[in-house]
């Protein structure tokens, strides 16, 4: 197992809802609620569930765009690994904005947005867009030394030197999305959030785009949190995979292990859902019942009991933890050597 880049416990993130004259705090939206994760560099970390689960919140959170309520961010930049089990990483939770670029974390933790036109300028040119963060990093202004440095960045993504003096709009929405892409490594950082980053692709573009992330991945030992609600997404592009309900994490595991034999019944029933691409093959579906409960007062014990058919008192009761199933694999759920795959 590569080290581990970042270490993140006991995370929530809730927004306080007010209301009345007073507009006194009558509760709060649990959008993150006590997430236990650990990314190892290198890796393809997979986040998944349905919409509104906290996937994005939770990225966001990661990078400190999110002010986390509660727990810890520690990150183990390059050179600085754990070792022996000591904790010589740093904890970013607390930093302040100037903390976190004077230390040059903000740097190193990039993030892709999932809607490439909203997330570019659309007044910027191509080439002021990608020498933004070096001229963040680097302090400089110009020169033809910048220059060629953007069109390398351009070069990884597909794209050339002619692109340098158009606007975001004179673009496709995948070739915008691999000028964020030029954007997020043009930094050089060591971790970036994806933020379903092919969702608002084309079927064809997507897989193009999906191939780059792969190759650059590769190249330049980058480690990404990829956040989406396609498993066949997560199945191709992701070493392991972590599945999100209602703010918290259910199950984690590498990813051919997770589709190969599941053990929380939320990731079965989402791994139900995935077409089967044969009409003699009968589907075996697990439909849920219900809606999702509110995640301003979400229900006692297990999160997911309003929902499971495989529900017990011990569920409506206790709140289950993750814990090992397997080497590498954690689930939570109080039956889950009942319901395995």
């Amino acid at each position: 197992m590569s080290s581990r880049l970042l270490k993140i416990r006991n995370l929530t993130l809730h927004y306080p809802v007010t209301g009345g004259l007073t507009g006194r705090a009558k509760g709060a939206v649990r959008a993150v609620d006590g997430v236990d994760l650990d990314i190892f560099r290198g890796e393809c970390l997979g986040l998944v569930g349905e919409s509104g689960c906290g996937k994005t919140t939770t990225g966001k959170t990661l990078l400190r765009l999110y002010e986390p309520t509660g727990g810890t961010i520690r990150y183990y930049p390059g050179g600085g690994a754990e070792k022996n089990g000591s904790e010589n990483g740093i904890d970013i939770t607390g930093l302040s904005k100037r903390a976190l670029k004077r230390k040059g974390i903000r740097t190193k933790l990039q993030m892709v947005f999932q809607d490439p036109t909203a997330s570019l300028n659309p007044r910027m040119l191509v080439k002021n867009i990608v020498a933004e963060p070096i001229r963040a990093k680097e302090k400089r202004t110009g020169g033809r030394e910048m220059e060629e440095r953007i069109v390398e960045m351009l070069g990884r993504v597909g794209l050339t030197r002619d692109h340098l003096l158009r606007y975001p709009h004179e673009f496709s929405g995948g070739q915008r999305q691999r000028i964020a892409v030029a954007r997020a490594i043009a930094a050089e950082p060591e971790f970036i959030v994806l933020d379903e980053p092919t969702s608002a692709l084309d079927v064809s573009v997507q897989a193009q785009i999906l191939n780059l992330l792969r190759k650059l991945k590769e190249q330049l030992g980058l480690t990404y949190l990829f956040v989406t609600h396609h498993l066949l997404v997560v199945r191709y592009i992701s070493d392991r995979m972590a599945v999100m309900y209602l703010g918290k994490i259910v199950e984690v595991g590498e990813t051919k292990e997770v589709f190969r034999a599941s053990f929380h019944p939320y990731t079965r029933a989402l791994l139900s859902a995935i077409p089967v691409p044969d009409p003699e093959r009968p589907a075996r579906r697990m439909i849920l019942s219900g809606d999702v409960p509110s995640p301003v007062s979400p229900p006692d014990g297990c999160r997911f009991h309003t929902r499971c058919p495989f529900v017990i008192e011990r569920c409506r009761i206790e709140e289950p933890v993750l814990e090992p199933v397997k080497e590498g694999h954690t689930a939570a759920c109080h039956r889950k050597f009942e319901v395995e795959q």
